[in-house]
Order: C-alpha cells, then structure tokens, then sequence
C-alpha cells in the first residue's frame, strides 16, 4: 500500500488519483467515520480552498463523503490556509481542511487536515484514510452523491478571521507607508488588500485577479521580479509577496532586493530580542538556512537550531524547546505562541511593526545579514550508502569542512524521493566552494556507482 500522505498531506495532479472525486468522497467518509469513534458524536468539519479551478469540485466531494456518514460540513469558500486552521479552532470544528496545492501550479491540488490545536491530523489517522481509500470503501460512490456545499456562512468566517488579524495589531499604523501587495492570484486575493488598508496602508495590490488557471503563474513568492519591478517603478516602502495559500511570504525592500526567509528570521529576532520575548536566545530554522543567518544570530548572541527541511519539522523542535521564533528560507514562518501554523498576513504585519518601532526601513532593519555563496550539485547514485561508511566521501568531506572553518558549511544528504545525493556547499568564495563541490561531487559518482 503506497503512502498518500507526505510532510503537507496529500498533493497531486487534481483529477487524477488520489484526488479523484471518488477517492476525495472516501477521504470524508473515513475522516468522518474516524472522528466519530473518537467523540462519540457525528464530527463538524470546516473546509476552506484556494483560487484553483479544481476547488470547488473537490470540496463538494469532500462534503459528500462527510454528509454520507451522517457528519456536517461547512465551507469557507477561499480563503488561506491559516485562516482554516483559526477557524477551527474558534468555532470549534473537530478538523479543519485546507483544499490547496500552496505555491505548485493550478493543475495540482492537495488536501491537508488540522486539529484544533493547530497540528496536523496524526499519522494513525492517515495510515486508517490510506486503508479505507486502497479498500471496499472506495467502492461506494457515485456522481449524484455530489451535493452543493453549505457556504451560507462563508463571508462571516472571512471577516472573522480579518477581525481577528486587525485587532492583534491594533496598535500598528501603516499610514504613510506605500505597500505592493502580490496576491499570487491566490487565497489572499480578497482578503490581504482589505487587512492592510484597514491598517492605514497606502495599497498597491497586483495578481489578484484568480479565474482558477492563473494561481501562482508568474507570480507570487515564487516569482519575484514582477514585484520588485513595481515597488521600483512605484517608489513604494515594502513588497509582500504571498504564496498560493498565502501560509508564507517574501519580501521586497525599498531598492528592489530581496528579503527571503532568512532576512526575515534574522529581522524578528532582533524585533524579539529587544523586547526580552526571545526566549533562550533560540531561533528554529532547516538545514537550508544560509550560514549568513547562524553568523549574523550568533553576533548577537542568539542561538540557530537546524532541523529537517519542512515546516512540520520546524514546529515539532519549537514546541520541544518551547521556542517562540522559527521558520524557512522559503518564507513560512512561525510563531507558535500565536498559531501552530505559517501565516504570510501576519509575518508581513510583524515585520511592519519592527519597522514602525525602530523608525527604519526594510533595509535597515535587515543590515547585518548577508547571505553567503551557495552551490548545489546533484548527483545521480546507484545506492544511498551511508556517507560516513564510504572512506574516500567521509575523509573529503572532512577537508573540506575544514577548510570552511566557521565560514562555510558542507551540507551532504540523500534525496528523499529519488536516487540522488545532494551536495551543498556555503562559503565566502564562490570559485573555491564551486571547485569543493564538485570534486566531491565526482568522488561520490565514482564510489556510489
């Protein structure tokens, strides 16, 4: 039995196993079946989508699956992927599902549940989907089952979850401040534009225009340039762009470069640190991070803890060491003491109000942090032999890491997913990191082949 469920739930081709509308309708009826052994009650269930042409149809087989098992379903149509996870637990649903493919194109979808809490449903309940959607319960479907979802209450969990947002930083003014907006034509479409100008911001909003086949194409925190063109071209003071669901998002500073995940880290923990609320010094980030940032942390005396790449990992080593900052490269940042989950809206908000305290600007407040060059070499293998029991890839590996000292970093893993060992090399010099990389690269080829 294949596993369906990855470190964000389930993604695919939509239309195309596992997010066939049968398959979905199977998904709803075990997700119910499960919750009401749990409670002993019929479950109540949120759903809520991005701008995907895919969406709709994928969530009434959701609902149909849960209103054939005797559970309730509502919807809260689109909207982002944090603003699912509030809603559960403010109206307390037993799970809330997120419909969405985040940053992939709009032929994908995906389908990721959450607890009340914030966590992810557990992987016991996963493993009992996967069993009732490779079983006889999948038999059970057909097209009429479909119904029209419940989204009579949709625009009143829009704006309870915006309510929510504006009065966390109802003490943050954006007046004055000339801010570009790029939606990704994505689930903050509707909703970040109206955050921001209740704030008092000056809002230029682009790519927020969804017709279901224009969700981060060209745009977004995957593509940048278009946003920095228009800060540029508008003389704006900050660019925020989200990704497809809008759980992550990147910025643009004054002069048009880029503030990626780990500026941003390194912004906040400052922001945190000045008002005594880092607690321990500690910051979480992955093992993609820049040296750039552990350097430009430990001159302040703060502390970098790496873990897996994923946000799941990132919030599992907060909550074992209580921490209250952590985050990736990519933009997907946490603050657990607010929400389990990634919010773009409110990373982009805090950011602002470290701005607005300090008086400075975007530039400003990320002076300090400089990203170090970077190589990535990839390297097909035969087999994943463990590194350190391959002599001649173990002893290269040391000199080079000696030779980086402590300014660079050797970064050597497997692919998860295909045959690949992955080289990946930070330091001050790109010439000589280029050369470390592939020599090892051409030491592993011949001894894992």
């Amino acid at each position: 039995m294949k596993n369906l469920f990855g470190t964000d739930g389930i993604r695919g081709v939509a239309g195309e196993f596992p997010l066939d509308k049968k398959t979905i309708f199977t998904i709803g009826q075990s997700l119910t079946k499960q919750f009401r052994e749990k409670r002993g009650r019929n479950p109540r269930f949120i759903t809520g989508r991005d701008t995907r042409e895919s969406g709709s149809w994928i969530e009434e087989s959701f609902h149909a699956g849960v209103i054939f098992q005797n559970g309730e379903a509502v919807s809260a149509a689109v909207i982002t992927t944090p603003g699912v996870a509030y809603l559960t637990k403010q109206f307390e649903f037993d799970a809330g599902i997120v419909i969405s493919a985040s940053h992939n194109p709009f032929q994908d979808n995906g389908l990721k549940v959450f607890m009340p809490d914030g966590k992810k449903i557990s992987e016991t309940i996963e493993k009992a989907i996967e069993k009732s959607i490779y079983g006889s319960e999948n038999q059970e479907f057909e097209t009429q089952n479909l119904l029209k979802i419940d989204d009579s209450k949709a625009v009143d969990f829009q704006s309870n979850y915006l309510e929510m947002l504006e009065k966390e930083f109802e003490s943050l003014s954006l007046k004055g401040l000339k801010i570009v907006l790029d939606c990704a034509n994505g689930a903050s479409s509707g909703l970040a534009p109206e955050l921001f100008k209740r704030l008092g911001g000056e809002v230029i909003a682009i790519n927020c225009q969804p017709n279901g086949t224009n969700i981060n194409a060209d745009c977004g925190s995957t593509h940048i340039s278009g946003l920095q063109a228009q800060v540029i071209e508008d003389k704006a003071d900050i660019g925020i762009a989200f990704d497809g669901d809008a759980d992550r998002s990147l910025f643009v500073n004054e002069i048009g470069e880029l503030v990626d995940g780990d500026a941003t880290l390194w912004a906040m923990a400052q922001h945190f640190q000045n008002h005594n609320n880092l607690k321990d010094n500690l910051v979480i980030a992955t093992v993609m991070s820049n040296i750039g940032l552990e350097i430009a942390l430990n001159s302040k005396n703060i502390k970098l803890l790496r873990t897996d790449v994923g946000d799941k990992y990132v919030l599992k080593e907060l909550l074992k060491k209580k921490a209250v900052l952590g985050g990736e490269q990519s933009g997907h940042i946490i603050f657990p003491k607010k929400s389990l989950v990634g919010d773009g809206m409110r990373t982009a908000l805090v950011l602002l109000e470290a701005m607005q305290e300090t008086g400075k600007s975007l530039l400003e407040i990320t002076k300090g942090f400089i990203a170090y060059p970077q190589v990535l070499v990839n390297v097909k293998v035969a087999r994943k032999t463990p590194f350190i029991d391959v002599k001649a890839i173990f002893e290269e590996s040391k000199n080079i890491e000696n030779n980086l000292g402590l300014s660079g970093r050797l970064l050597l893993r497997y692919s998860g997913t295909e045959n690949l060992a992955r080289v990946m090399i930070e330091g001050e010099d790109q010439k000589t990191i280029d050369f470390q990389a592939n020599k090892l690269a051409e030491i592993i080829k011949f001894a894992l082949n």
